[in-house]
């Protein structure tokens, strides 16, 4: 029964990812819509699934960590400032951590992630993409700040917020480093 149940779930997450992205190339919100799914089903045929708001903060975190692992990898490449390209690879190195922590635990309760930032995100990607030299660094720099600003938000309000203990596990390992970010980030744009 348990299987037959999976089975359906994930075909009809399935259905919603496919009729959903007809019209969009947010998989953000694709991956919502799947969560949705995913949650109703659950409701439906009286099984455990993750709280919707759960799914959806880990959704939204996803959406920000491959955001900043995207503009780290370009700041590496366009940036002047060593220290500029310092701070993008930290910001490689630890959301590709973060992200693939959140990936497996995504995993082991049935969330659906998105597989590329959302439409938003990607526009910063390419508008700091049209930027060179010291408008580029200063620009990555005043991004990081903004995008730290509203993670470090988004990780506080889900551990008062979030249910499942072990997603509030990963809110906790992680949002003292990206506070650290925040700092990190806010002293260097002083320097600019």
């Amino acid at each position: 029964m348990k299987a037959a149940t999976t089975l359906l779930t994930f075909a009809t997450a399935a259905m919603l990812w496919g009729c959903g992205t007809s019209n969009s190339t947010d998989s953000t919100e694709a991956a919502d819509s799947a969560n949705e799914a995913v949650a109703d089903s659950g409701q439906a045929t009286g099984t455990t699934a993750v709280a919707e708001e759960d799914s959806k903060f880990a959704v939204d975190a996803a959406n920000g960590g491959m955001a900043e692992v995207q503009l780290g990898e370009l700041a590496q490449n366009k940036g002047t400032d060593p220290k500029v390209k310092e701070f993008a690879k930290m910001m490689v190195t630890d959301h590709t951590k973060a992200n693939d922590e959140l990936k497996a635990l995504a995993a082991s309760k049935n969330i659906t992630l998105p597989a590329t930032p959302d439409e938003d995100k990607q526009k910063i990607s390419t508008d700091l993409s049209a930027k060179n030299g010291k408008d580029f660094d200063k620009a990555y720099i005043d991004q990081m700040v903004e995008d730290h600003e509203k993670t470090v938000k988004l990780f506080e309000d889900g551990q008062k917020n979030v249910k499942d203990a072990e997603i509030k596990a990963f809110i906790d390992k992680t949002l003292p480093v990206l506070k650290s970010h925040l700092d990190h980030v806010k002293n260097l744009d002083k320097t600019k």
